[in-house]
């Protein structure tokens, strides 16, 4: 069964920015927004985003009405602190700071012995202060990304995580598996899929941010999955890495391919611009 924690009625200061990413995220899409906003249908009714990340296209489009979900809890616990207690959130971001023995203090902290919105706040906070803004962790789950001394890191966001929570007030938010969450999926909803990569080679940077790991097993429900819902009447679109064995996967459908830019690879020379993939089920 799912499961989600409950809103308050907390009044909310009014945001006067739109909504955009509140965390940095391996493999996101803001820089393929571009390519991607072209493709999302013009109608559709629920808007999902099973693995929702940085969640750079749902805050670009701004869904009226949201499922997203995730399977990292402490990516899950940020949003829904964001979307209930932004306040409470900005006055704990208030009191960090930019400072090499402070970063490494709250990197230490055992998150389960952190309140939800300290959670979210040694998330944020360790995210805008990080080498690279990056989120990865070790086999244990222990956050290990040093800290990166920028001189202004906009630690608290004070207008981004305002015009986020308006924008999540109408949003559920889950922390489960793909499958779970798009079971309740229906005809005319519109579902952006975007996995862990598969990995173009023996090595993969992509596959090394979380403690869960998504398998060529997984890679191949989620096909499954992206079929059944076909038929059930949803219009999907799909982003992945350009392998034989992904396209093979999706050679029924659209399968687009565009250049994005990866900029996180322990091997320098493999940053810059790859082929990926965008599949979709439906004409636009």
């Amino acid at each position: 069964m799912l499961s989600t924690i409950g809103k308050t009625n907390q009044k909310y200061i009014p945001a006067t920015s739109k909504g955009q990413p509140f965390l940095k995220w391996a493999g996101g899409k803001t820089q393929l927004l571009h390519e991607l906003l072209p493709r999302v249908p013009q109608k559709y009714n629920t808007y999902y985003e099973p693995f929702i990340g940085g969640g750079a296209l749902f805050f670009a489009i701004s869904p009226k009405k949201a499922v997203i979900a995730d399977i990292n809890d402490d990516l899950v616990n940020a949003y829904i602190v964001v979307r209930d207690f932004p306040e409470q959130l900005i006055e704990l971001l208030a009191e960090y700071v930019n400072d090499k023995e402070f970063f490494y203090k709250i990197r230490e902290q055992d998150t389960n012995n952190l309140q939800s919105i300290e959670q979210a706040a040694r998330l944020i906070y360790l995210n805008r202060t990080c080498f690279n803004g990056l989120y990865r962790v070790n086999k244990s789950g222990q956050f290990n990304v040093p800290f990166a001394g920028y001189k202004n890191p906009n630690i608290t966001q004070v207008e981004r995580i305002l015009a986020d929570s308006n924008l999540l007030q109408e949003t559920q938010i889950y922390n489960v598996g793909f499958d779970k969450v798009l079971d309740r999926a229906k005809k005319g909803d519109f579902i952006y899929l975007d996995p862990p990569y598969y990995p173009k080679s023996v090595y993969s940077d992509f596959k090394r941010y979380n403690k869960e790991q998504f398998h060529k097993d997984d890679h191949i429900r989620l096909a499954e999955l992206y079929n059944k819902l076909t038929e059930r009447g949803c219009k999907v679109m799909l982003s992945n890495s350009d392998t034989p064995f992904t396209c093979d996967l999706y050679k029924r459908w659209h399968v687009d391919k565009v250049y994005a830019k990866r900029l996180i690879n322990r091997d320098v020379s493999k940053r810059g611009e790859v082929t990926e993939i965008i599949v979709t089920n439906y004409d636009y």
